[in-house]
């Protein structure tokens, strides 16, 4: 079995406990997810089965789309609404006009410090275990791009007793929704937190496609297996590249090839080479040689 599934991730589960359950559903070894989704998190969760999950960090580094509620007054140890309280601050009324100047401030590239209570390493180690032990570490900032900050829930103002707004966020890979509403509530001069989160899109799927695990099974109890999409899907914002019978011989088998042969795509960080409209391999720019080109990853099987 070889594609991506789309999954819809419920709450209360860990990205993990979503690949070890589709392992038993799908009767399969080779099951990775593509970027992690918090337990209390629910949304778009795409998942590489088979030979696609060669293409699970491809998939990962496209952007993602949330829907967001942040609650300004209160700050919590995870910036989100499972932490303990760090602070608290009566909200003023802030005019919808003030909240949108901060989200236009934050719109486009910004630095973020990942929160204690994450999976980043740091020596080695995750964020997560140092903060459960009680010991804050210096964490690397990061660069990351925000593409639209949208308010969904109309223009009236925040006050102490409607202190909760709706977020949609356009973003990059890498981007921690529960750090960037502490950073709105920053700009605004209040703690602020992160009170419920849904990924509705991941790269190239979106809620509306996604299923769960208990409909992912009910099909593959009734031998259906509609729901797995062709590996192409995962690179479907790459450039691509057709190549004839004798390229693909050569590709199959690990080899360089000619600078030339790639001129209409010579520019791309990284070119995705088609055979029968099936992704055979994906080649790069050879790092020294530079009249040539190399595999990154081989796809598709040789056939023995």
């Amino acid at each position: 079995m070889n594609g991506i599934i789309p999954l819809w991730k419920e709450r209360g589960m860990t990205s993990h406990d979503c690949v070890f359950k589709l392992r038993k559903i799908l009767h399969t070894k080779k099951v990775g997810h593509t970027g992690t989704l918090d337990p209390e998190v629910e949304g778009v969760l795409p998942i590489c089965i088979g030979r696609a999950t060669k293409l699970a960090e491809y998939v990962t580094d496209e952007g993602k789309v949330y829907v967001a509620e942040i609650t300004l007054g209160k700050s919590t140890t995870t910036e989100d609404a499972t932490g303990e309280t760090v602070a608290t601050k009566e909200l003023a009324e802030i005019s919808a006009e003030e909240l949108q100047a901060a989200l236009t401030k934050l719109t486009g590239k910004i630095t973020q410090i990942p929160p204690m209570f994450s999976a980043v390493k740091v020596n080695g180690k995750k964020l997560y275990e140092y903060a459960r032990a009680g010991i804050e570490v210096e964490r690397p900032s990061r660069q990351v791009d925000i593409y639209s900050l949208v308010r969904l829930d109309g223009v009236s103002p925040l006050t102490e007793s409607n202190p909760t707004f709706k977020l949609e966020i356009s973003c990059g890979k890498g981007t921690y929704i529960r750090t960037l509403a502490v950073m709105i509530g920053e700009l605004l001069g209040y703690p602020a937190h992160m009170s419920k989160l849904e990924r509705t899109r991941s790269g190239f799927f979106k809620k509306e496609d996604c299923l769960t695990l208990a409909e992912i099974d009910e099909k593959m109890q009734a031998n259906d297996t509609d729901f797995l999409y062709p590996l192409e899907k995962g690179i479907e914002s790459m450039a691509k590249l057709e190549i004839d019978e004798e390229i693909h011989a050569k590709v199959l088998n690990g080899v360089l090839l000619p600078k030339s042969l790639f001129q209409t795509v010579e520019n791309e960080p990284r070119v995705a080479l088609i055979f029968q409209e099936k992704l055979t391999a994906i080649y790069k720019p050879h790092p020294e040689k530079q009249d040539l080109f190399k595999p990154e990853k081989v796809i598709e099987l040789q056939q023995a």
